[in-house]
């Protein structure tokens, strides 16, 4: 009598969202993130202003002739300079604490969409912004694995705004950081003028970053809003 053949152990199934398990809107919150990131441009135009102030007031210093003109010029653009790091720092804590919400519930949406499509667990779509270094692509690759998981099916995946947006935001970081140095170990109008111009350049990137988040929250927002409308089964109402 013949021996049957072994059967190979089956792999186990991936793990699938709780049963009745449903998508949430993330309408609301992908607005006010929106709205808050175009405070974050303004604020970053307002800081162009100020940083082209500061340069303008170097170069006069350098050519010589201080009178009182120059030095109330001196005066304004260090105020211009202060206010505008000081609207940039409420606009940026008030931005992320919202953009991190949306970014919550798009992330937790994504796995009802698609279970199995996310290289990191869900609470790293918070924790992955405070890693020291790993901040650097960390979150980019949370933002990919829900972008993916969010596009309709049978539809090309392309995650252009995404990966624009993470280059213009890692850039403008890695640039602020060396223009604050420069800013704060600066001596002599040639300098502060040098360190001025670098934080125009990060600020511009900034404001720009920016502009490209808004369109990846808005355009991730409705392709989540879509697949909810779209579902056949009863979903919560849009608010």
């Amino acid at each position: 009598m013949a021996t049957p053949m072994p059967v190979p152990p089956q792999p186990a199934p991936p793990l699938a969202p709780p049963p009745g398990a449903r998508p949430r809107s993330p309408a609301g919150l992908g607005l006010a993130a929106a709205v808050l990131l175009g405070l974050v441009v303004v604020t970053d135009l307002f800081a162009c202003f100020a940083d082209q102030t500061q340069a303008a007031v170097a170069q006069d210093l350098l050519r010589g002739g201080v009178d009182g003109d120059l030095v109330h010029r001196a005066h304004r653009a260090d105020t211009l300079y202060n206010a505008a790091s000081v609207a940039q720092g409420f606009a940026l804590v008030a931005t992320a604490a919202v953009y991190l919400c949306w970014l919550w519930r798009v992330r937790a949406n994504a796995e009802v969409f698609e279970p199995h499509g996310h290289r990191m667990k869900r609470g790293w779509a918070i924790g992955a912004w405070f890693v020291p270094i790993g901040n650097l692509w960390l979150p980019r690759r949370v933002v990919v694995d829900v972008w993916t998981a969010s596009v309709p099916p049978g539809s090309r995946v392309r995650t252009t705004p995404v990966n624009a947006w993470w280059t213009l935001w890692v850039l403008s970081l890695l640039v602020g950081r060396t223009a604050a140095r420069q800013y704060d170990a600066a001596h002599g109008p040639g300098r502060l003028g040098d360190a001025a111009r670098l934080m125009l350049f990060s600020d511009a990137l900034d404001a720009a970053a920016a502009i490209l988040a808004v369109v990846v929250v808005v355009h991730l927002t409705r392709m989540q809003r879509a697949r909810i409308l779209a579902a056949p089964v009863p979903m919560p109402a849009f608010g």
